[in-house]
């Protein structure tokens, strides 16, 4: 037991641990408007969740016990590494922060901080001067924000799934496709046909193929 309580109940790392991601993504999202901070706060929720299973208790590990020991009887299930699931099921019986999973999820994480970023910056410059953001990565998607958030929850799953934050990885998404589709009636209303051009040549969420290897979007397309 003296190895399972240090792998776990460590308060202070969950506390430690979530308040730098959440004020690491609030450095870069910035959010403003009431939409802006229900997103965040979503994100702030789903970390939280994380962190809690990560370091303080294993909830999921708790509840899929008799599952895992039976198949999987060679594992120490309430170790800290037994946490990364997908390494120890697929049979990455090395280091786990090693394993193609967890650099994978390192990818999506660092890359849906860089959406989050980039796409903050270009819509802060878009409104500054109260125009269309079409430029630098609003050109590829329309909704880049929402892709970070959604890259970013994704890695921490690969890298550390559990059922609670497999329950709200979907309601997450759907909030984000909510959240995207109000954006877009505001900005209809605002910016009217030149939004309309915008939305045919350039999609919300996932970006085109020959857009991505250099194709260039018809320059007049986001214009006022």
């Amino acid at each position: 037991m003296t190895g399972h309580a240090q792998a776990y109940g460590l308060w202070d790392l969950v506390v430690v641990n979530a308040a730098v991601f959440i004020l690491f993504a609030y450095s870069f999202f910035k959010p403003r408007t009431t939409r802006d901070w229900r997103s965040f706060s979503a994100f702030s929720a789903f970390l939280v969740a994380l962190f809690v299973e990560m370091y303080g208790f294993p909830l999921t590990l708790y509840v899929l016990s008799g599952w895992l020991q039976s198949h999987y009887p060679n594992i120490d299930w309430f170790s800290h590494d037994a946490g990364h699931l997908l390494e120890m099921l697929f049979g990455w019986r090395a280091n786990p922060h090693a394993g193609p999973f967890h650099i994978m999820s390192f990818f999506l994480i660092g890359g849906g901080f860089i959406l989050i970023s980039t796409g903050w910056k270009a819509l802060y410059d878009a409104q500054k001067v109260h125009e269309l953001a079409t430029q630098g990565i609003y050109s590829y998607v329309r909704h880049p924000q929402y892709v970070g958030f959604v890259l970013v929850i994704f890695g921490f799953l690969l890298q550390w799934p559990t059922i609670l934050t497999l329950a709200m990885f979907p309601v997450l998404v759907v909030m984000y496709l909510r959240l995207a589709r109000t954006e877009e009636r505001e900005a209809l209303a605002e910016f009217g046909d030149a939004y309309r051009r915008y939305t045919k040549t350039v999609p919300p969420f996932v970006p085109h193929l020959a857009r991505l290897f250099g194709a260039k979007r018809d320059a007049g397309a986001g214009q006022r």
